[in-house]
C-alpha cells in the first residue's frame, strides 16, 4: 500500500482496515527498501497515526515495532507512555528504550506500567533502583521476582526502608541469596516486629513479654547470621549494627562467648580505631596489656576484659590444637571471672547484669548442644 493510498483511504474506512493498513505500513517501513523520501513520507504518516481516535490502531502499531531496533525512537516512545494496553507490549520488549527511558516511564508511570518494566527480560541497576525507589509494592514484587534482574546493595537497603513491612515483600527478600548479611538482619528486625504486633501474641503472651521474648530471639537471630554471613561483608554488617544500636556490649560478650572471633575483630576495627592488621594481630597473640589497651580504645566496660581475654585465649588454644573443649566450658570460664569468690566482696551491679548475660548465654549453649544431640540421635 502506497503512502498516498494510505492517505485517502484514512478517513473512510473502519477502525479494524485502519488497523491493518497501519500494521501493513509498518511493516513497509521496517522490511521495505525505500529510498530516503519514501521512507520519511512513511514515517510522517505513522507519526500522524499516534493520534488516530482508536487506541487499536496505535496497539497495532505498538505490535509490530515493540519487537525491532529500526522502529521510529519518537514513535516507540510515545507507545510506551501510552494507556497501559498499548504501552505494555513497548515497555516489556523494546530494545530502543534506554535506561533514561525506562526511569523516566517509571517515574510518571502506573503501577501496572512499573510492573512490565519490572518484568523485562533485562532490568539494570538503574532501573531497578527507580523501581524500589519509587514503585508501586505490585512493582516491587514484580522486580523480586525477576531473576534476571540487576539491583544493588545500596537498593535491597532502600527496599527494606520503604517495603519491610510488607509481608508478600519479606518472604520473597528471605529467599534472595543476593541480599547482603547486613539487610538480612534488618530484615530479621523487620519479621520480628510484625510478629510482635500480631493481635494472637499479644493476647497471648501481654506485650511487655512480647517485646522481652522478641528482643532476645532478634539477638539470637543476629548471632546465627553472622555465622552465614562472608568475611568481606563483617565491616557492613557492623556498620548497620552501630546505627541500629545494636552493636551494645551484651552482643560483643555473645559473639566472642560464640566463637566469632573474626567478627569479634571487625567490631574492634570499627570501634577502636585501629587498623584490621593490628587488630588480628592482637586478637592472635596480644598480651594481657596489649589486650587490655585494644579493650579500652574500643570503648568496652573494664568489667569485660577479663571475660573476653579468657574467652580469646582458650578459643585460640582450640584452633591451635592445644585445647580440646566446647562452647559450653569456654563459657564457664568466662563466668568463673566474674563469680566473686567466698573471700571477695559483693559483686557491683553491672558485674551482677554481666553474671545474669553469662549464665542465660550457658543455658542457652546446653539446650542446643542437647537439641543438636537428639536430632543426632534421631538421624542416626
Amino acid at each position: 500500500m502506497s503512502v498516498q493510498h494510505y492517505l485517502k483511504m484514512i478517513d473512510n474506512v473502519s477502525v479494524a482496515q485502519r488497523c491493518h493498513a497501519a500494521a501493513a505500513l509498518a511493516h513497509i517501513y521496517l522490511h521495505s527498501d525505500l529510498d530516503a523520501d519514501e521512507r520519511r513520507s512513511t514515517e510522517a504518516v505513522l507519526t500522524l497515526l499516534l493520534d488516530d481516535p482508536s487506541p487499536k490502531v496505535r496497539l497495532a502499531l505498538a505490535d509490530v515495532f515493540s519487537t525491532s531496533a529500526h522502529a521510529p525512537m519518537h514513535i516507540v516512545a510515545a507507545l510506551a507512555r501510552d494507556q497501559i494496553e498499548i504501552a505494555t507490549y513497548v515497555l516489556a520488549r523494546s530494545v530502543l528504550l534506554s535506561d533514561t527511558d525506562l526511569v523516566d516511564c517509571v517515574a510518571g508511570g502506573s503501577g501496572d506500567a512499573q510492573k512490565v518494566i519490572a518484568a523485562r527480560a533485562r532490568v539494570s541497576f538503574a532501573v531497578s533502583a527507580a523501581i524500589i525507589e519509587i514503585g508501586e509494592t505490585v512493582a516491587v514484587l514484580e522486580l523480586l521476582a525477576n531473576t534476571q534482574a540487576q539491583i544493588a546493595t545500596v537498593s535491597f537497603r532502600r527496599l527494606i526502608e520503604r517495603f519491610g513491612h510488607v509481608a508478600d515483600i519479606r518472604a520473597f527478600l528471605v529467599d534472595d541469596e543476593r541480599l547482603p548479611a547486613d539487610c538480612r538482619h534488618a530484615l530479621a528486625m523487620c519479621i520480628a516486629e510484625a510478629l510482635c504486633r500480631m493481635d494472637i501474641v499479644t493476647a497471648l503472651m501481654g506485650e511487655r513479654r512480647a517485646a522481652r521474648v522478641t528482643h532476645e530471639a532478634c539477638v539470637r537471630a543476629s548471632i546465627s547470621l553472622v555465622a552465614a554471613t562472608p568475611t568481606e561483608e563483617y565491616p557492613a554488617l557492623v556498620e548497620h549494627l552501630q546505627l541500629r544500636g545494636d552493636l551494645t556490649t551484651a552482643f560483643v560478650i555473645r559473639v566472642v562467648a560464640g566463637g566469632k572471633i573474626d567478627f569479634f575483630g571487625a567490631i574492634l576495627v570499627a570501634l577502636s580505631g585501629y587498623s584490621l592488621v593490628r587488630v588480628r594481630g592482637l586478637l592472635i597473640d596480644g598480651g594481657t596489656v596489649a589486650l587490655r589497651a585494644l579493650f579500652n580504645a574500643a570503648g568496652l566496660p573494664e568489667g569485660t576484659h577479663q571475660p573476653l581475654r579468657v574467652a580469646l585465649q582458650s578459643w585460640r588454644g582450640i584452633a591451635t590444637g592445644k585445647l580440646v573443649m566446647g562452647q559450653q566450658e569456654i563459657i564457664r570460664r568466662m563466668i568463673e571471672q566474674v563469680t566473686p569468690d567466698s573471700a571477695a566482696t559483693v559483686p557491683a551491679a553491672a558485674n551482677d547484669d554481666l553474671l545474669s548475660l553469662l549464665r542465660r548465654i550457658h543455658q542457652e549453649a546446653i539446650r542446643e548442644s542437647a537439641r543438636d544431640h537428639a536430632l543426632a540421635i534421631a538421624a542416626a
